[in-house]
């Protein structure tokens, strides 16, 4: 079995004069979350589509699991399930009826089907509604069931396509839990969204796509890792002077101070050398009276990193 999910290499898709993917080279891990970003129009639903063999690249390359997108037949591709972007189902058709209408597209699946629309329904908490009308289900319902039925080949990837985008707080939350589930039993998460704080808590990699070209990739620890030359201090409202009394440390080179919130100021505090900072900053905030809540290393935040990514490629 290959280490990787998916491999695009050099990966082009024209439509008479428009490029809607200008070289795409990506690589994910087997058994990872995945995060797919970028703006609209960036290539995302085109590189799905090829993933998927539903589009033919114009050049490149394209694998999954190590064996090429165009060898895959019809029996290989049970590996791979999929989520469209608002799933629809029929409405007098149960959660359970359109499950095993699916299971039936996989005759040599290892598990029977009822057995396995048992299992999926458990694993996305629709066991008691599954004998109830799709017309009835909510969006989280709705969005469950897609994740259901995308996994009754039993697939060794799946790809998701905006799982949360329509969902509430608490149905966000639901689906992120499955996609974490999913990848303890080593199932790989192909997760296209645009929905940042998701992505923040859930993926191990992301790749950034603009105008048809991957402008940045990593692991999600390397990319949001702390900057040591950068402390967010945070302390209780009012700070009156905190401000010039920080300017005036010899290892401070700057501090940017976030209008009071909750009865709270956080300060970014620039610093020459980080390993005096971790000891002096805290004792220079307690001797100047100011309450002291924390005092940390700035860590990059997604929507940071998104933005810069995306504007500079634009530039």
């Amino acid at each position: 079995m290959s280490d990787t999910a998916i491999r695009c290499e050099q990966l082009t898709k024209s439509y008479g004069a428009v490029r809607a993917l200008d070289g795409v080279d990506l690589s994910m891990p087997a058994g990872s979350i995945f995060g797919f970003l970028g703006p609209n129009g960036s290539g995302k639903t085109t590189t799905i589509k090829i993933l998927l063999g539903l589009a033919q690249p114009t050049s490149g390359r394209c694998s999954i699991s190590g064996v090429p997108v165009e060898q895959y037949h019809a029996e290989s591709r049970s590996e791979v399930g999929y989520l469209a972007q608002d799933p629809s189902y029929p409405r007098w058709m149960t959660g359970r009826e359109v499950l095993h209408f699916v299971g039936r597209l996989y005759p040599r699946a290892a598990t029977p089907v009822a057995d396995r629309a048992r299992e999926v329904l458990h694993l996305v908490d629709l066991e008691g509604a599954a004998d109830r009308a799709c017309g009835g289900y909510s969006a989280g319902m709705r969005q469950r069931l897609g994740i259901a039925q995308a996994l009754m080949g039993e697939p060794r990837l799946v790809v998701l396509d905006e799982p949360s985008s329509s969902l509430d707080p608490i149905g966000r939350r639901d689906v992120l839990e499955i996609l974490r589930t999913l990848r303890e039993r080593g199932i790989s998460v192909f997760y296209s969204t645009h929905i940042l704080d998701d992505v923040e808590r859930v993926a191990d990699y992301i790749a950034i796509m603009n105008a048809g070209r991957v402008v940045r990739e990593g692991s999600m620890r390397e990319l949001m890792s702390a900057d040591e030359g950068r402390f967010r201090v945070t302390v209780e409202a009012p700070a009156n002077g905190l401000v010039p009394l920080l300017e005036a440390l010899p290892f401070v080179s700057r501090v940017e101070a976030d209008a009071p919130a909750d009865g709270r100021v956080a300060l970014l505090v620039d610093v020459s050398d980080a390993v005096h900072a971790k000891r002096a900053l805290p004792r220079a905030i307690v001797d100047a009276d100011v309450v002291l809540i924390g005092c940390a290393p700035e860590r990059s935040r997604l929507e940071d990193i998104f933005m810069e990514s995306v504007a500079h490629d634009d530039a």
